[in-house]
C-alpha cells in the first residue's frame, strides 16, 4: 500500500484533501475505476464501489438472507450460521418489538449461494488483489465468516451502533494482517437508519487517542452509502457506526460484511475464543 512520508502522516486527517486526479471527493468509484479506487483507498483508508450489481442480484441475495435471519431468530438455523458464536459478537437475548431477534447470520456465504456470488464478484476480488496483492484471501470460512447484519434501534436491540475502533484491534495478536473490510449495503444509509463514521487517513497512524465511545472526532466524515454500494475500509482505519434516529422500517440498516487479508491464513477450527470485542455498543 502507498504510505505517506512521515511529514505528511503527522498531518490531521482533515488536512488530507483529495489529490487523486479525477477522483470524486466522496471516494465513490465505478467498476471500471478500480485503479483509481485503490489510489484513493491507500491515501484515505476507505473507498466506495458503486454500480457493480443489478437489482435482481441484490433481491435474490436479500431474500435468501432474510429467510436465514428469520430461521436464526427462531432457533431453527444450524449453529454454524446461527447462534453458536453470538455471545462473542451478538446479544443472544436481543429482541425487536418484544420478539426474539437475530442481528447476524454467520458464515452467510456458505448458507446463501446468492450472497456468495455477490461477495465473489470480479470487481470486489479485483479491489482485494490490488490492495493486498495476489495472495489476498477471504475470511469466509472461520471465526464469523462473512456475516449478514441487520442493525436497528429498539429498547431490546443488541446492535444499533458501535463505538470508535479499528478492525485490527479485534485480533492484534493474529498474523492475518494487513486486512481490508468490505460492507455490501442492502439499504441506503442516512441519519434515519445510521451510517458509518470514518476518520480519513487514520489508518496511516496508530490507535493512540482513539475515543473509547461515540465522541465526535475532528475531521470525521459520514460515509453514506446507496443500495448496492460496497464500502471498503482499511483494518487500521478509525471508524464508528452511528445509531439511526428513526423508528420502524425507516431505521433498518442491513448489509453483508467481511474481510480480505494479506497475512497468514487462519487455520480451520480457530474459533472465536480469542476474538477481542473491542468497541462499545
Amino acid at each position: 500500500m502507498t504510505a505517506l512520508p512521515p511529514s505528511r502522516a503527522r498531518l490531521r486527517p482533515i488536512d488530507l484533501v483529495p489529490e487523486v486526479v479525477g477522483a470524486p471527493a466522496s471516494g465513490v468509484f465505478g467498476p471500471d475505476q478500480l485503479d483509481q479506487l485503490v489510489v484513493f483507498f491507500d491515501r484515505f483508508g476507505f473507498a466506495t464501489l458503486r454500480g457493480a450489481f443489478d437489482d435482481a442480484e441484490l433481491l435474490g441475495a436479500e431474500a435468501e438472507l432474510v429467510e436465514l435471519q428469520r430461521r436464526s431468530a427462531e432457533g431453527t438455523l444450524p449453529g454454524r450460521h446461527g447462534s453458536v458464536p453470538s455471545v462473542a459478537l451478538d446479544e443472544p437475548d436481543a429482541t425487536i418489538g418484544g420478539r426474539p431477534f437475530a442481528h447476524y447470520v454467520y458464515f452467510a456465504t456458505e448458507a446463501s449461494a446468492a450472497a456468495d456470488a455477490l461477495v465473489h464478484h470480479p470487481a470486489l476480488v479485483g479491489v482485494a488483489e490490488r490492495v493486498l496483492g495476489p495472495q489476498a484471501w477471504l475470511l469466509d470460512y472461520e471465526i464469523f465468516g462473512v456475516v449478514y447484519q441487520d442493525a436497528r434501534p429498539d429498547p431490546g436491540s443488541g446492535y444499533s451502533r458501535i463505538g470508535w475502533h479499528t478492525d485490527h484491534q479485534s485480533g492484534p495478536h493474529l498474523a492475518m494482517w494487513p486486512g481490508m473490510a468490505f460492507t455490501l449495503h442492502f439499504d441506503p444509509t442516512s441519519p434515519a437508519n445510521g451510517f458509518l463514521r470514518v476518520l480519513p487517513g487514520s489508518h496511516l497512524g496508530g490507535t493512540e487517542g482513539i475515543p473509547p465511545g461515540f465522541e465526535r472526532v475532528p475531521g470525521e466524515i459520514a460515509a453514506y452509502q446507496e443500495r448496492g454500494d460496497v464500502l471498503f475500509h482499511h483494518a487500521d482505519l478509525w471508524h464508528s457506526a452511528a445509531r439511526g434516529t428513526a423508528d420502524g422500517d425507516e431505521a433498518v440498516r442491513r448489509h453483508l460484511r467481511g474481510s480480505w487479508h494479506g497475512g497468514t491464513r487462519i487455520e480451520p477450527g480457530h474459533g472465536t475464543d480469542d476474538f477481542v470485542r473491542n468497541a462499545r455498543r
